[in-house]
């Protein structure tokens, strides 16, 4: 089945709709927040290498029972940092909920976008303390600490996702549905899900890289036959799953990048289809790197700032296709709207 849609008079260029009224000042802050709510994300990867999770005890919101604490060690400062930008990310994602209500009118896509953040926000939250709460923090090596980080990573994503087109749609031809529509939306659905799947295996192998540091003296066929002995970890027997899925991703997504591009012509497809197949070129290099150098901290820091981008460049490449799927659909309304 082609993922273009039928021919027809209105196949000649699109003139895209500006949503009414537009704001460039919600969009600075919308992409303002989505930087910082990154940098965080970013961080609570930092306290995962550096075994920092259980740095304020079995206690939140509190900090060792405290709700004013003056960290005594670096475990506990790295923790409570975390904390503490992590309830700015929150406050900031509110306020951008608020400016949306206040500059945009009911109904629009912006709204939307801006309460499902704060939505994800919340649950973010509580997610975070489960992990805490549970004891699913510094070397605990449960499966149900790999279970409940891979649900962490997935309302990650989406929360990104969300502040991300709350930013996109504030100022540009927005589509009024975020609903896939047409086969090439459903195929970048499937590119999204491929993507959270790659990422939830990164994460767990990320996880394991942390507990079960690599020793870089050994051989790679050393290495391999280590992590398949009957004592090791699920965690370092499955070292061997995230490469491969990831190929098999990168593949995919490329293929889909370039597809969109020719199934759906029009303002910002070119760009966002050309970001999608770049950020993919250089996270495969990145997790090749990343492979050569043993997991080094920073290196997966490095590692989850690409796939995070990974993820958003595919978000607003699918909010770009519904735009111009809309505007075929309905030309009416991208002339008078």
């Amino acid at each position: 089945m082609s993922l273009a849609s039928p021919a027809s008079p209105l196949d000649e260029p699109i003139r895209l709709p500006a949503e009414s009224p537009p704001s460039a000042s919600l969009s600075r802050f919308g992409w303002g927040v989505l930087a910082y709510t990154v940098a965080v994300i970013l961080f609570g990867a930092v306290v995962r290498i550096t075994g920092s999770g259980a740095g304020c005890g079995q206690h939140w919101p509190t900090c060792q029972g405290e709700i004013v604490h003056f960290p005594r060690t670096v475990a506990t400062a790295i923790e409570l940092s975390h904390r503490l930008t992590s309830g700015l990310s929150l406050v900031l994602v509110v306020a951008l909920a608020l400016l949306s209500f206040r500059r945009l009118p009911p109904g629009h896509v912006t709204r939307r976008a801006a309460v499902a953040s704060v939505v994800l926000m919340l649950t973010e939250s509580l997610v975070g303390a489960a992990l805490v709460l549970l004891r699913l923090v510094g070397h605990n090596t449960s499966i149900a600490r790999a279970v409940v980080m891979a649900i962490h990573l997935v309302n990650t994503s989406f929360l990104a996702g969300a502040i991300a087109l709350t930013a996109w749609t504030a100022t540009r031809a927005a589509p009024r549905r975020l609903r896939p529509s047409s086969v090439l939306d459903w195929v970048l659905v499937g590119a999204l899900g491929a993507a959270l799947v790659v990422s939830v295996t990164g994460a767990v192998t990320a996880l394991g890289d942390t507990l079960y540091p690599v020793e870089t003296s050994r051989s790679v066929a050393e290495r391999l036959a280590a992590d398949h002995v009957a004592t090791a970890s699920f965690l370092e027997r499955g070292r061997a799953v995230h490469p491969v899925m990831a190929l098999v991703g990168a593949i995919f997504l490329l293929n889909v990048a370039w597809k969109a591009r020719e199934a759906r012509p029009g303002p910002g497809m070119d760009l966002a289809s050309g970001s999608v197949i770049a950020l993919v070129f250089l996270q495969v290099a990145a997790g090749i790197v990343n492979i050569w150098l043993s997991a080094p901290g920073w290196m997966q820091v490095v590692h989850l700032a690409l796939a995070t981008s990974v993820w958003l460049a595919l978000v607003l490449l699918y909010a770009t296709a519904r735009a111009l799927d809309e505007a075929r659909e309905h030309p009416a309304n991208a002339l008078t709207r």
